[in-house]
């Protein structure tokens, strides 16, 4: 794609970022054809070939408007684009850019601002967001109904953390609205793991991934966030830890890209790839490891299982399948399902601020894992799993949960 950045652009290296990504587009729209938001609304606009020419209007100086946002904020972000793409289109960084340049440009209405603004203060925190979650599970009950199928049910604690302590060493993150909504994950995560000999810490210092700022366009507080988990792991990465173990997909995706993300900070830039490089789902841990040592008997107390891949696993982190192969390797039968490459419509905060679009790609998804009739559903992203569960009718949990069986 030929581009004419203006000046502005053309003198920071972001600017140049952005415009490799840019140049590297054909203009082939294979893109749209697997795009959840243009299947759904068949704009131009609205699938990542159109965005990408809004951004390229922007960058070369041209007139930004409502419209050029509202198509922008319509993007899930899922990357699905990605995966097809025969040019290697870096979508999502571009995506990103263009989001963060636009919230410079435009001033948002009052209540856009505001929802925005309480999401960053909220959800990245875990001691904020943790009493908030009990409160409302309290007040659940008398919830209408738009609500109460937003707020998670409490669950019980099924099982304590071990203690042993083995020659392996991997770090988990803890994250900030799981250890409040499915804090059995990691839990299980670390029985499982503890079965194959290899011990999983949470470090206390480290919180959010990021994730939630960087992709509402507050890159400096995203990169702040990124920065406190640098220093609170690498203590322990010059100890030689194994690992950075994600049991969220979506987190995942965020400290994989954490060496992009802070490719210019002179201070950060080697420990950020390094950490990048750690980083690993917990499904590319458990699919190289000997499962025999597991012990596992879940075909009877599992049920039909339908495998839910999450965009950020499959799409970001490249683990597409992964999950399918572990559970059918300790003898879990799943049920065919459909339309594996479209996002639920979770997306991190997409699903509070694109509601109509959100509830739209949640039925198409339910319609199509439940085609099997499974009597229960898994995923490996916390968001995912609350998304989905607050209008499936079946159980929905992380996948990690089976093992721990």
């Amino acid at each position: 794609m030929k581009t004419d950045l203006i000046p502005h652009y053309q003198d920071s290296p972001q600017g140049q970022d952005a415009e490799q990504i840019l140049r590297s587009c054909v203009h082939c729209g294979f893109c749209n054809a697997t795009c959840p938001t243009y299947q759904e609304l068949n704009d131009e606009r609205d699938g990542p070939r159109g965005r990408i020419y809004l951004i390229k209007q922007l960058l070369e100086g041209g007139e930004v408007t409502e419209k050029t946002r509202t198509h922008l904020d319509r993007c899930l972000t899922c990357r699905s684009c990605e995966t097809t793409c025969p040019s290697g289109v870096k979508y999502g960084r571009l995506i990103d850019f263009g989001r963060a340049e636009i919230e410079k440009k435009l001033d948002r209405p009052l209540n856009q601002q505001f929802i925005r603004w309480a999401l960053r203060r909220v959800l990245p925190y875990p001691q904020r967001f943790g009493p908030l979650l009990k409160a409302g599970q309290i007040l659940r009950p008398i919830m209408p109904e738009a609500i109460k199928t937003k707020i998670p049910p409490k669950r019980q604690l099924n099982s304590p953390w071990p203690n042993k302590r083995h020659g392996r060493v991997m770090l988990a993150l803890a994250g900030c609205v799981q250890p409040g909504t499915a804090a059995n994950t990691n839990i299980a995560t670390a029985r499982v793991l503890d079965k194959l000999g290899i011990t999983l810490l949470e470090e206390p210092n480290a919180g959010c991934c990021g994730a939630v700022s960087y992709h509402l366009g507050a890159h400096d507080e995203g990169l702040g966030f990124m920065r406190r988990n640098i220093d609170a792991w690498w203590p322990a990465v010059e100890a030689g830890v194994e690992a950075i173990v994600m049991t969220a997909s979506g987190c995942g995706a965020m400290l994989q890209d954490y060496g992009y993300a802070l490719r210019y900070d002179a201070n950060y830039a080697e420990k950020a790839a390094r950490i990048s490089e750690l980083t690993k789902d917990i499904s590319e841990i458990l699919h190289a490891e000997d499962l025999t040592l597991l012990s596992v008997n879940t075909r009877e107390s599992s049920g039909k299982v339908a495998v839910h891949c999450p965009c950020t696993l499959q799409h970001a982190m490249q683990q597409n399948g992964v999950v399918e192969d572990i559970l059918q390797r300790v003898g879990i039968e799943l049920t065919g399902t459909k339309d594996k490459h479209l996002c639920c419509g979770s997306a991190g905060t997409y699903s509070l601020l694109q509601p109509d679009m959100s509830q739209k790609l949640l039925s198409n998804k339910l319609e199509a894992l439940t085609k099997g009739k499974p009597d229960r559903i898994v995923t490996s992203n916390v968001g995912c799993q609350l998304h989905l569960e607050s209008k499936a009718k079946v159980p929905v949990q992380h996948w990690i949960e089976l093992l721990d069986r």
